[in-house]
């Protein structure tokens, strides 16, 4: 098994460096490096997406919990589809029309204040760190398991891949990897799957009937509501999912490398399609792990289903594909998070460039290493859920607000971000501490979010002086299409302009 598994990983991470560092430059200048030239069709935009939000929590952790805890856990991925539906109607094309780079971009674009763009950029390091930790986490969990190697092989192997790519390119090199990997996943993922489903037979007639009769019962999950099946905890992941995907900063950056806010929509239409060709993934294999993979953990269980039905060499070779693509997840995830944290950090030096952006890239990645040796495994599915949560309570009403509503300011922001993420951190720490408030402590998102917005808003209406003299300029700019408002100029913090 260890030469299968060694085989699809070593396949997947180099091509995934040959893919990368061999895409065509079309880059005239740092901010296009950024955004990959704004050229990037809708449909491969769509893979690209789909690619980096189909990371480890979605490859591994949903199907392990779906097995473990039973079918109120089939809510997470419905979640995740909720999500692109409320950016599609809510953020997409207006975001597209600000001409802005990224969120802390749009931050101060929108509120004209730079201290509230460095407040950005820290949440903004703060969610892409989760994402990113959480993947090298699975990495780990991959190679200790199949191969009995230490976990750091597997977090080595994936940042030295994803630096790689994100410095070669960036943003262009990650998304060509990126929408090529999305359909080697879902081929694996399924292919793997059907056999597994297929050798389970007769045994899956019974099995899931008696699994599916689960109803939602005392909580009893971790950080974030990870894998609580009460109702309050699924709902917490829910709303966590649904309002803040909008906020993730390697998923909104795909909003600017579409050439207009038309192409931008597409690029969500495609990705809501394929990633409901891919929901069927963590379903599948959490019904085939609730009757033949009992006893181990959740991240575990996609990986060992293969040899626990098929013995031998076709088990072997199962394995290493699902190694492969797990890998392929892992590393789609990582190049994202790296390029649009990276960008969004190197901006805020006094003079950005290609030598800023690749030294924040670095550090990032150094800053994720650090943090996942710190911290314990298992953790993947609990990570990606608590900077989804982040993600709602502080840029989701500051994008819905700062898109829709034009009495917004700089302090209601900032004062909102503070309340939204200070909830969500005190919540998280209680659960953690083992403080126990029913559903309180390990369900933040419900709670934080509507603190945030109230915040925002009662802050925001206090200071009127505070709203931007030009603010009805700006509200025509991001409402009015593109063929009627006039060529757009693409809006950096430092200056970089360009019309196109």
């Amino acid at each position: 098994m260890t030469v299968a598994v060694l085989t699809g990983i070593a396949y997947v991470l180099v091509l995934g460096v040959m893919v990368g560092a061999a895409r065509p430059r079309r880059s005239s200048g740092a901010c296009d490096f950024y955004v990959a030239a704004r050229a990037v069709p809708p449909w491969w935009n769509g893979a690209a997406i789909s690619s980096e939000f189909t990371s480890a929590a979605a490859c591994l952790g949903t199907a392990g919990l779906i097995a473990t805890h039973g079918s109120p856990m089939l809510w997470y991925p419905a979640g995740a589809a909720a999500g692109f539906v409320v950016i599609l109607a809510l953020v997409v094309a207006p975001l597209r029309r600000s001409g802005t780079y990224t969120l802390p971009d749009f931050a101060e674009w929108r509120l004209r204040s730079a201290p509230l763009r460095r407040f950005a950029t820290c949440l903004v390091l703060a969610v892409g760190l989760a994402f990113l930790v959480a993947q090298l986490h699975a990495a780990g969990v991959v190679v200790r398991l199949l191969t009995g190697l230490p976990p750091w092989l597997g977090w080595a192997a994936v940042a030295v891949a994803a630096l790689t790519m994100a410095l070669a390119g960036g943003l262009g090199s990650v998304t060509s990897v990126q929408a090529a990997q999305f359909w080697l996943k879902l081929a694996v993922f399924l292919g793997v799957g059907a056999v597994c489903w297929g050798m389970a037979g007769t045994s899956l007639l019974t099995g899931p009937v008696t699994w599916l009769e689960g109803a939602y019962r005392a909580g009893g999950g971790g950080l974030a509501g990870a894998g609580d099946p009460s109702l309050p905890g699924v709902l917490s992941v829910l709303v966590a999912c649904a309002l803040g995907t909008m906020g993730l900063p390697h998923v909104i950056v795909r909003v600017y490398t579409s050439r207009d806010g038309r192409g931008a929509r597409r690029s969500i239409v495609a990705t809501q399609v394929m990633l409901a060709l891919f929901g069927v993934v963590p379903p599948l294999y959490g019904i085939l792990g609730s009757v033949h993979v009992r006893g181990a953990a959740a991240d575990e269980i996609v990986l060992l289903l293969p040899a626990r039905l098929l013995s031998g060499a076709v088990g072997d070779v199962l394995t290493g594909l699902l190694a492969a693509g797990a890998f392929a997840a892992f590393l789609a995830t990582s190049g994202g998070v790296l390029v649009a944290v990276g960008g969004a950090l190197s901006a805020c030096v006094p003079r950005p460039g290609m030598r800023s952006f690749r030294a924040a890239v670095l550090a990032v990645m150094l800053a994720g290493l650090a943090l996942t040796a710190v911290t314990g495994p298992g953790v993947s599915v609990a990570l990606v859920l608590l900077g989804l949560s982040l993600s709602a309570a502080t840029f989701c009403p500051m994008l819905v607000l700062g898109i829709w509503w034009r009495r917004l300011t700089d302090v209601g922001v900032a004062a909102g971000f503070a309340a939204g993420g200070g909830v969500t951190a005190v919540l998280v720490i209680a659960e953690e501490a083992g403080v126990k408030t029913g559903a309180l402590t390990s369900c933040p998102a419900p709670v934080a979010v509507p603190v945030s917005f109230a915040t925002m808003v009662v802050i925001s209406l206090v200071t009127p002086g505070r709203v931007p003299r030009v603010v009805d300029r700006m509200m025509t700019r991001m409402h009015v299409p593109e063929h009627l408002a006039g060529p757009l100029t693409y809006r950096s913090s430092r200056g970089a302009d360009r019309s196109s």
